[in-house]
């Protein structure tokens, strides 16, 4: 146990970090898990982050990629859980539902079809991708996050880009094809 000296140092450390990282975790954890869950998976990972601050990373930007390693940990052995019992996936849109609008909404197709091909996605690229995209990390800190080095997760991304921009290129355009036979039957 730490000398009563060092706790004032440890917990003004630790609400610090908290009210620094709090929130971005909390949207880092909404985007990969059902809102429910969310508050409690953060107050789990601080729960880690309180009982190893010792281990604490001196830089802001590697402490911040600490944190959201253990966090995806964390949502890892969630998802292990839950798959164990409903075989959850990833939640989005449903693409289904948004294609009977009407042919005006071109940007809600767009939507679709990137929604789509998102879901086609391996995991692994989907996690790549959200974090550069969602969560803003450089591929240093993303790398931490899962644990590889920052070579092997540029290529990862890479990798993930390249597979969604073929999705996108690949993916049918059935909700786009009324629109233009009726643009073209109408215009003069």
């Amino acid at each position: 146990m730490r000398p009563p000296s060092n706790a004032p140092d440890r917990e003004r450390t630790f609400r610090l970090l908290y009210e620094l990282v709090y929130p971005e975790l909390m949207r880092f954890v909404q985007r990969r898990a059902h809102p429910d869950q969310a508050e409690d998976v953060v107050a789990d990972a601080f729960l880690v982050v309180w009982r190893r601050l010792d281990e604490l990373p001196s830089s802001r930007g590697d402490a911040r990629a600490w944190i959201f390693g253990i966090t995806r940990n964390i949502l890892l052995n969630t998802h292990r859980g839950e798959r164990r019992r409903l075989a959850l996936g990833v939640r989005l849109a449903d693409a289904a539902a948004l294609a009977s609008l009407d042919d005006d909404a071109d940007p809600i197709v767009n939507r679709v079809d990137l929604a789509s091909a998102w879901h086609a996605l391996s995991e692994v690229h989907q996690e790549a991708l959200g974090l550069v995209v969602f969560e803003d990390l450089k591929a240093p800190e993303a790398a931490a996050v899962l644990g590889i080095s920052p070579v092997a997760f540029r290529l990862r991304v890479s990798r993930a880009r390249r597979a969604l921009r073929l999705l996108l290129e690949h993916l049918p355009r059935q909700s786009r094809t009324p629109a233009a036979s009726f643009e073209r039957t109408t215009t003069p």
